[in-house]
């Protein structure tokens, strides 16, 4: 058995200015941007209540799109068990995986990164 939960959106911009990425979508979706932000970085991670899905604005060299990020406690597992609902393995990452639904969306599999983990997620045999 495994547990598995979705952990982060996350809005991919192919931006030089990922600052002004990230405070369009703070205002849009009234998560504020952190205390303090490094504007040359690849990521800023919006403020959300505790226990709430992550929110990540990423600056990426693909076209824009949004990703969401599964959490698991068994990455080889959850990653079985995505491949038997039709999903491939587009690319293994040193602490995470990159598939891709039927749908041709894109998703990643990682390790648990925000609390309430044991308390929240599914369980699957």
């Amino acid at each position: 058995m495994h547990k598995s939960r979705l952990g982060n959106i996350v809005i991919d911009c192919r931006t030089g200015d990922l600052l002004s990425e990230a405070r369009f979508w703070s205002a849009a979706l009234g998560c504020p941007l952190p205390g303090k932000v490094d504007p040359g970085g690849r990521y800023i991670q919006l403020v959300t209540r505790p226990g709430d899905v992550q929110i990540i604005i990423q600056k990426v060299d693909h076209e824009a799109r949004a990703h969401l990020d599964i959490e698991t406690d068994a990455i080889d597992a959850e990653v079985a068990r995505m491949e038997g609902l039709g999903a491939v393995i587009v690319s293994r990452e040193k602490a995470w995986v990159v598939m891709q639904a039927p749908s041709g969306h894109r998703f990643c599999v990682g390790k648990p990164y925000r609390g309430g983990f044991e308390q929240g997620a599914n369980a699957w045999d």
